[in-house]
């Protein structure tokens, strides 16, 4: 199958943007899916990200002829056992922001320190179409959590995520160091190199 465009099941032009940056010379065309917000809503219960991303790629994907993507991401911290997880936007409430969860989880992690600071940010992106999986794509960056918030840029969890090999953290990285490492940046090129029929490591 010849995959030349994707719709993103999101309304949020910030994520098309980033979508974007991470296929610069692409032939791929990328776009919304048209009416998202007027599509009846995927609830995200799942357990996992994979069962996130695969439900709500195949439930949007009923509403087009197109192929549509999504994706499911968040944050797992060792010494939370796996939290927050498939909760990490939802990790201290429905309506807190950034700042309210990052706090959380800094408030939840004092006093534990070495490996129980240890985390990783994951992503599984999945194609869909009619209903129909196409792929199914994951990967991850592995970093700590520092015990201050650090940085003002990126958003969610990044200013205080940790990465060794950049020696700062996300919220203090360019966007082009995070579009390199990052587990959205990551699992897209896979799906990049499977869709130009390149072999992709599992």
């Amino acid at each position: 199958m010849k995959i030349e465009k994707i719709r993103l099941a999101t309304s949020n032009a910030g994520k098309l943007r980033e979508y974007e940056r991470l296929a610069p010379g692409s032939a791929l065309a990328l776009d919304l899916l048209p009416g998202f917000s007027q599509l009846p809503l995927f609830d995200e219960t799942a357990p996992t990200f994979a069962e996130n991303a695969a439900g709500k790629a195949l439930h949007y994907s009923r509403f087009t002829d197109e192929i549509v993507l999504a994706d499911d991401s968040g944050l797992s911290v060792r010494g939370l056992n796996g939290a927050p997880g498939v909760h990490s936007a939802r990790y201290a409430g429905p309506d807190a922001t950034d700042g309210d969860r990052n706090r959380k989880l800094l408030a939840e992690l004092n006093g534990k320190t070495g490996a129980d600071r240890e985390a990783r940010f994951i992503c599984v992106t999945v194609l869909a179409r009619h209903g129909n999986a196409i792929a199914v794509v994951s990967d991850f960056v592995e970093g700590t959590i520092t015990t201050e918030i650090r940085g003002a840029d990126g958003f969610g969890y990044d200013p205080v995520f940790y990465l060794p090999e950049l020696g700062r953290t996300f919220g203090e990285a360019t966007t082009e160091e995070k579009d390199r490492l990052s587990h959205r940046g990551k699992a897209f090129r896979k799906l990049l190199a499977w869709i130009a029929g390149e072999a992709v490591s599992s």
